[in-house]
């Protein structure tokens, strides 16, 4: 399976600052953005159209054409707990900091999830579409998620996930 990973347009929302789960708006490049995205997927035909249901992700899948992608919550961005919308300076002052930087892949963050947490999510999803007979399949979602399937796909190593944080509109194609 072909499976094509699509990161949401940028967001508008102040440098370092953990929004997450939260349904933040998207900035007002958001058309130019989307139409470059378009255009790439426009060259490819899918069998299947799946996004997050976070509206940064809705909105970009609508704009391509796929108003009817089959919506996911497995396929949401980490879970920040009781960080979202804090910036990082914040966060840093937080009790829990220390331990969640010291090792964010096992230690979720307060009330929220750990990189793990969110790992197992997104396997699981790439589990079951993977048993699918779909040849061709794209997923609209978040930077943590794309980073979640490169993992998945033998790519990068778990600790190495977020050095390679996608881009905004960023496409990625993997074979699975």
């Amino acid at each position: 399976m072909d499976l094509y990973l699509i990161r949401h347009t940028s967001v508008d929302v102040p440098a370092g600052y953990s929004y997450g789960q939260t349904d933040v708006p998207l900035r007002e490049t958001f058309e130019a953005e989307a139409a470059t995205v378009k255009e790439e997927l426009n060259k490819i035909a899918a069998d299947k159209v799946y996004t997050s249901p976070l509206s940064r992700c809705v909105r970009l899948a609508t704009y391509c054409g796929f108003e009817d992608a089959w919506k996911d919550d497995r396929i949401k961005e980490l879970n920040f707990g009781s960080w979202e919308m804090k910036s990082w300076d914040e966060v840093s002052n937080h009790p829990h900091s220390e331990a969640w930087f010291k090792d964010w892949i096992h230690v979720p963050t307060p009330g929220g999830e750990s990189f793990k947490d969110q790992y197992n999510r997104v396997a699981s999803f790439l589990d079951e579409i993977r048993s699918c007979n779909d040849n061709t399949v794209f997923v609209f979602a978040h930077g943590g998620v794309l980073a979640c399937a490169q993992v998945y796909a033998g790519i990068y190593e778990i600790s190495e996930a977020f050095k390679h944080l996608p881009s905004y509109g960023e496409i990625i194609k993997l074979t699975l």
